[in-house]
C-alpha cells in the first residue's frame, strides 16, 4: 500500500520534474500499472545510511520485466515485452518515504516499444508546452556554467575514504572534464551500464561514451547532492551511490545530436562497485527521454507561439 509506505507530503524528484503530496505517486502506480499490468521488480541493490536515529537515506537499483498491455506515458500499447533499470533514493522516517528521487533508462525502454526516441520527445515537449509549464530556457544555465571567474579547480580527496574517492572522481571527470583520468580510477576491465542498456567494457569503451554525453554539454555545471557508502564483506570492497545534477546548455554536438542551444537540467544517480579504491562495476543513470524533451521543448513554445501570431 502505498499510503502505509509514503508520508501524505511526499515530494518526489524525477530529472527535470518535481511533485509533491501522495496522490501523484498513486496516480503515477496506477498509469504504469495500466500500461505494464505484468510488471516483475528485481531488487540489484540497496546501499543505505542512518543519517540521524530513526531517520535512513536509501538508494535502490532495481530491473524490471513487463508487457506492454496498455497505452503509456510514451505512445499507443505494442504489445512489447521490455525490460528496464532504475534507481531510486528515498529519505525514510518512521518506515515510511518523505522524500524520493527517481531515475529510470527511458530511452532503453522507449527503444524496446520499437519508438523513436526524438518523436517521443517531441510528442512529450507538446503536451508539456501545452499544459503551460515553463520551457527551462533564457539565463537557465548560463550562470551555473559561468560562476566565478575562474574554472573550478579538479577536486583532491582529503583523506582516504571512499566517500572523498568519489568527490575526486565526479570532480575531475565529469565537471573539469579530465577524462584520461579514467584509466586512474577504473580497473583495465572495468563494466559500465550505460543508458540505452549499453555495456560499457575498458577504459577505451568508458572513455568514449563519457566524452560522447559531455560533448553534448560541454560547459555545464556538474555538482553532487549525495554519497552513500557501504562495505561490503570483503575488505576493500564498497557499494557506492551518487546523485548528481549537470545543469548547462545543449550547445555541442555529441550523443544527443546537433547542439540546439537550449538549457538542461539533468538529475543522475550512479551506483558502484569499488575494489581497492578503483572502480569495478558502475551504473550510471539518468533519464535521457526528458534530455530529449528539455532539448525540444523550446521549439515547440516557438511553433506554438507561431500559430497564435498567424
Amino acid at each position: 500500500m502505498i499510503n502505509e509506505t509514503y508520508h501524505n507530503n511526499t515530494i518526489v524528484h524525477s530529472c527535470s520534474a518535481l511533485n509533491s503530496g501522495v496522490l501523484p505517486v498513486i496516480a503515477g502506480t496506477l498509469s504504469a500499472l495500466h500500461a505494464f499490468p505484468d510488471r516483475r521488480v528485481v531488487a540489484e541493490s540497496v546501499v543505505w545510511s542512518e543519517d540521524t536515529p530513526g531517520d535512513f537515506f536509501t538508494s535502490h537499483r532495481s530491473k524490471s520485466n513487463a508487457t506492454n498491455l496498455g497505452d503509456s506515458e510514451f505512445g499507443k500499447v505494442t504489445g512489447r515485452k521490455i525490460q528496464f533499470r532504475a534507481i531510486a533514493d528515498c529519505k525514510i522516517v518512521d518506515n515510511r518515504i518523505y522524500e524520493e528521487w527517481l531515475v529510470r533508462d527511458n530511452i532503453w525502454l522507449v527503444q524496446q516499444l520499437g519508438l523513436d526516441p526524438y518523436q517521443v520527445a517531441n510528442e512529450l515537449a507538446k503536451k508539456y508546452v501545452a499544459a503551460g509549464s515553463p520551457a527551462f530556457h533564457g539565463n537557465f544555465g548560463l550562470p551555473e556554467m559561468m560562476e566565478g571567474q575562474f574554472y573550478p579547480e579538479a577536486y583532491k580527496a582529503n583523506d582516504e575514504s571512499v566517500g572523498e574517492l568519489m568527490r575526486e572522481i565526479h570532480s575531475q571527470i565529469f565537471q573539469c572534464k579530465m577524462i584520461d583520468k579514467v584509466k586512474d580510477y577504473f580497473l583495465p576491465q572495468a563494466l559500465v551500464h550505460f543508458i540505452g542498456n549499453k555495456n560499457l567494457v575498458g577504459k577505451e569503451e568508458i572513455q568514449g561514451t563519457i566524452i560522447s554525453f559531455l560533448a553534448s554539454f560541454p560547459n555545464a555545471y556538474f555538482m553532487i547532492d549525495r554519497i552513500t557508502c557501504n562495505e561490503r564483506a570483503v575488505s576493500g570492497e564498497w557499494d557506492v551511490a551518487v546523485r548528481w545534477k549537470m545543469k548547462g546548455l545543449h550547445e555541442g554536438k555529441g550523443m544527443f545530436g546537433d547542439p540546439s542551444g537550449n538549457s538542461v537540467n539533468i538529475m543522475g544517480i550512479n551506483h558502484y562497485h569499488v575494489q581497492n579504491n578503483q572502480i569495478r562495476e558502475a551504473w550510471i543513470m539518468f533519464d535521457g527521454i526528458d534530455v530529449l524533451r528539455q532539448i525540444v521543448t523550446l521549439k515547440e513554445e516557438n511553433e506554438i507561439a507561431e500559430e497564435l501570431v498567424k
